[in-house]
Order: structure tokens, then sequence, then C-alpha cells
């Protein structure tokens, strides 16, 4: 299927991307935030969160109030917000997204009991509008690493609480992201355990570098 055309068309690319386009996906409290902030630095880059603004601020009411088709409406429009802004900012400077397509289908599948191809298949009318990364790094840990860093996070929601306190969440949430990835052609799997972030950021720009060569 082409991207829509008239006033649905995605926003023209203006010339040549300004460095890459790296997604970070996951798992709450599997490092993303922090490891996107860390490479924003390094590569002077733009980071957003998908959800990104004025969406974040609505989505504890979505989860609570609205049934899956519409709440999932509601996260494919913050995708759609996301990459017109990803669109216009790699004009100037790379940019890094903590969480983006893949994080949709598999958190939405998890949540409502759906398939990743349930939701895959509601979300693919509207594939030519997004931005395609440059690369998908899928980030991996222990349950045990998951629960220490949770214990720290300092932003805690309810979809992190819900991680551990929903019976079958976790092992749904990891399945779903395997098989998102499975399917991906910009995946890279990356274990975290036992690295530092600045020991992850090496292996992301050393990627990144092997990729431009």
């Amino acid at each position: 299927m082409n991207a829509p055309s008239g006033p649905y068309a995605p926003l023209a690319e203006t010339g040549v991307r300004m460095g890459p386009f790296v997604v970070l996906e996951g798992v709450s409290a599997v490092g993303k935030s922090t490891l996107a902030r860390l490479l924003a630095d390094r590569l002077g880059a733009m980071c957003l969160h998908t959800l990104p603004a004025p969406h974040d601020g609505w989505s504890r009411t979505v989860h609570a109030e609205l049934r899956r088709l519409p709440a999932l409406a509601f996260y494919l429009s913050g995708l759609l917000h996301a990459s017109d802004t990803i669109r216009v900012d790699l004009a100037h400077r790379p940019v890094i997204a903590d969480r983006y397509t893949s994080s949709v289908i598999a958190c939405q599948a998890a949540v409502s009991g759906a398939t990743t191809d349930d939701v895959a298949w509601l979300l693919a009318p509207f594939r030519p509008y997004l931005v395609v990364p440059d690369a998908t790094f899928y980030l991996r840990s222990s349950e045990a690493t998951l629960k220490e860093r949770m214990g720290i996070k300092p932003d805690t929601k309810e979809d992190d609480t819900e991680l551990f306190a929903v019976p079958g969440r976790l092992a749904a949430l990891w399945a779903n992201f395997e098989e998102v990835a499975a399917t991906d052609p910009t995946a890279v799997l990356l274990d975290t355990d036992g690295r530092t972030p600045d020991q992850l950021a090496d292996f992301i720009t050393d990627r990144l570098k092997e990729q431009r060569a």
C-alpha cells in the first residue's frame, strides 16, 4: 500500500538525513531511557519517547477508560505524531527514539490478549507513513535484573508496576518482542545483563559505524 496523499500524506523529507534514526525497544526497566540519553549526548541527537507530548500526558486516562480498539487508535496517533517529529529532526541531526512501532505492537498485544499479528494487521495501512529506522536495538535482560532496575526507576508508571503485578504480563511481553523482532529487518538483539550503559552505547555506536562503512 502506498503512503496517503493530499492532507494525509507524511511530511516530505528535506534532503539527506543528517545522521541515523535509532530505536531502542524492550520491556520497562530494561534500560532504554538511560541508554537513549547517553546515545543522544554522544551523537548530538534529538531524543524522544514514543508516546511524545502531548500524548504522554493522556495515557493513564486512556488506559483506564477506553476499550482496546480506541486505546490502540490513541497509541497509533502518538506513533504517527512521533514519526512527523522524527522526520523533521532528521533533516538537522540524528534521532534516538525510546520505543517506536514495535512497542505499540508488543505492548498492546500483551494488554489486550491479542496476537502480535492481529495488532500488526491493524497498523499495516499506516506503515507507509512511518519513518523507517536505520537500526532497532531490542534490549533484553533477566527477570532478576529487571526487578533490580525497577526498584530504582525514578518515574515508575502503572504499566511498569503491572509488569510484575499482572500474572503472565512479563512473559507475554518478552514473547511479543521476540516475535516482532523476528520480522523486523532493522532488528539487532542486545543482551544488557553484565553490561554498563557505556558498554551498550559502545556496541550501538560501533554497529552504526559498520552500517555506514
